[in-house]
């Protein structure tokens, strides 16, 4: 289960900076060209998608990194990058892999009571 945490994660983490540097850079041309703002409309709140598009990817990677060794810490940032990205973004077509990865990569890196090595983590 950790090794599938760790995988999940880290492809969770990449793909939710494609969808970072989408968000960042939109809210970014709509500040500069307020035609771009009334043409398509602004996120309800670009000052949490401008913070989440850096900061889930890099919970959902350094999530996904520390699950093989600290499963409970790996699955609370992976949770946590679940939980940035879906406030930020919503639901969607786009945003609806990295969100069940890094989701499903957070409840298996929860799962793993009895880890690999002699050490529990609960």
């Amino acid at each position: 289960m950790r090794n599938a945490a760790l995988t999940l994660g880290i492809i969770a983490g990449l793909v939710g900076m494609l969808i970072g540097f989408v968000g960042f850079g939109y809210t970014e041309l709509a500040r500069s060209h307020a035609e771009i703002e009334q043409m398509f409309g602004m996120f309800d709140n670009p000052d949490l998608v401008r913070v989440v598009s850096i900061l889930s990817p890099m919970l959902a990677i350094a999530g996904g990194a520390m699950a093989k060794m600290r499963a409970l810490w790996g699955g609370a940032l992976l949770l946590a990058s679940t939980l940035g990205m879906y406030l930020a973004f919503g639901f969607n077509a786009f945003t609806m892999f990295p969100i069940a990865f890094a989701g499903l990569a957070g409840v298996l890196a929860l799962a793993a009571g009895k880890p690999d090595e002699p050490r529990a983590h609960f």
